[in-house]
């Protein structure tokens, strides 16, 4: 086989697998906590959009700054939101999605991500530790 065709079929392998969504990030867990700095609503009732702002700590460490959190939600009924974070971490972001009722306890789908985690796939649970500051216990389960 010429190298020509070996190039050839190797984008063709490689195309196929990005095609199919392979996921790149293994199994694996990664537990940290966040504390809000910033949360703005726009807007009252269905379609209002609620922006949130978060630093993200290792566990047990407000000292130690592992990077930061981004969500918007918008309200799709008068106590039910569908929200997307991004979470910016050292060695990429891993992205979220799913809908919510409460921020007090709440799982969402690790829907993607870069770097380390591209393509990553799992969940996020969320727990709130305390409400002012508002701060939250992060445990990501990421499955591939």
């Amino acid at each position: 086989m010429s190298a020509k065709w070996v190039a050839a079929a190797t984008v063709i392998a490689v195309a196929t697998a990005a095609s199919r969504g392979v996921a790149s990030t293994g199994p694996a867990t990664i537990l940290i906590t966040d504390r809000q700095v910033f949360d703005h609503y726009i807007g009252n009732g269905i379609g209002s959009r609620e922006i949130i702002r978060s630093t993200l700590y290792e566990r047990g460490s407000d000292r130690h700054v592992l990077g930061d959190a981004a969500m918007v939600c918008t309200y799709v009924a008068a106590t039910q939101r569908t929200c997307s974070t991004t979470f910016t971490l050292p060695k990429g972001t891993i992205v979220v999605s799913g809908i919510l009722s409460t921020r007090l306890l709440y799982e969402l789908a690790i829907v993607g991500g870069t770097g380390l985690y591209d393509n990553a796939r799992g969940t996020l649970t969320s727990t709130t530790l305390h409400l002012r500051p508002r701060r939250d216990l992060l445990l990501f389960r990421l499955t591939g």
